[in-house]
């Protein structure tokens, strides 16, 4: 600006309206899931009494960690194209393989290790399945949810195979990973908080990250533009077997028993979860963050049923409506002139 020039309207510059900022704020990608859920915890405010109380919130936050820790990874390969049923498996066999391990007298740390390296190991190998073999994603990861669920059972009752039992995991430090609190805040919400940061931050700000998009978008383009489709799957694949075994390690130790039955249903909730946060089935979009409320919605839903006394059977019919309503919505959105 030159000196002694008057200084005009135009040179400073315009606040930003309220239009301007409501408009904006609803551009945002997550804001029709984050709407949802805003509306169901209001309504629920006025249904129950006891729903804002803050050891239910708690309940319900410590409720939603482990699925909101598995959509991470399932985000990741559904925007790929993918899908992944064994998660619930891969939760319970991890759990119990790491028990079993320090029922034994393998150290706490080595047992946490071989159990996250186990089910790093089964994602993995869904991952080559899926991208050497060319097996079906839907086939692959059924396939691996039979086998995951059946070496929980071995692990669980040994070659014999007695009854099915649950395997005692009491030690204070591995515990602690699904049980203990930082100040008022249960541990399991704060890892969530932060794999969910690190992964968004991942996901939007690293070359694999803009490639697991590039995938999903369209597989085809993306090989010929140099991407590695191929090592792409597997990581998304891999990652995921490592959150489901975080997730059956904190629910092992909030328990403080691996349970032979634990995460059976888990894939329905993870995915719908993921779903609801906007992602799409045909691959190329979604988010994490989506993918965590999408999961803070479906607790809120099973947290809401048991406050006004609603039969269970409820509970399962009303994830199913979710996801076809989701699905339903996507599928309208990407076509809206189709009948």
């Amino acid at each position: 600006m030159e000196v002694g020039r008057k200084i005009e309207p135009t040179d400073v510059p315009a606040p930003q309206s309220k239009t301007q900022f409501v408009k904006r704020l609803f551009q945002i990608r997550e804001m029709g899931v984050i709407s949802a859920l805003i509306v169901l915890v209001v309504i629920m405010s006025f249904a129950s009494p006891y729903f804002l109380k803050i050891s239910n919130i708690f309940n319900i936050i410590r409720g939603m960690s482990t699925i909101g820790i598995m959509s991470i990874g399932m985000a990741m390969v559904i925007i790929t194209g993918g899908i992944d049923l064994s998660v619930g498996s891969i939760l319970a066999v991890s759990g119990v393989f790491t028990a079993r391990l320090m029922y034994h007298g393998v150290p706490p740390l080595l047992s946490v290790i071989a159990g996250f390296g186990f089910g790093i190991g089964l994602g993995y190998l869904n991952g080559i399945i899926i991208t050497k073999i060319r097996v079906n994603p839907f086939i692959t990861t059924l396939g691996m949810l039979s086998i995951g669920r059946g070496l929980t059972y071995l692990f669980a009752t040994g070659l014999k195979g007695a009854v099915a039992s649950n395997v005692p995991m009491r030690n204070e430090a591995v515990n602690f990973l699904g049980a203990g609190y930082l100040g008022p805040i249960p541990f399991p919400v704060i890892e969530l908080a932060v794999l969910g940061i690190f992964f968004t931050m991942f996901l939007k700000h690293t070359v694999l990250g803009r490639q697991i998009y590039a995938v999903g978008s369209n597989r085809e383009a993306a090989r010929l533009s140099g991407v590695n489709v191929d090592r792409v799957q597997i990581f998304a694949y891999t990652i995921t077997g490592a959150f489901c075994a975080l997730s059956g390690i904190i629910n092992a130790g909030l328990l403080a028993t691996a349970a032979t039955n634990a995460g059976l249903g888990n894939e329905l909730d993870v995915i719908a979860a993921v779903v609801i946060g906007g992602a799409s089935l045909s691959g190329g979009e979604g988010s994490i963050v989506g993918a965590i409320i999408g999961a803070a919605i479906m607790a809120v839903l099973r947290n809401s049923f048991v406050l006004l006394h609603l039969p269970a059977f409820m509970q399962t019919i009303s994830i199913g409506v979710v996801i076809i309503i989701a699905v339903a919505f996507d599928n309208l959105r990407k076509h809206p002139g189709k009948s």
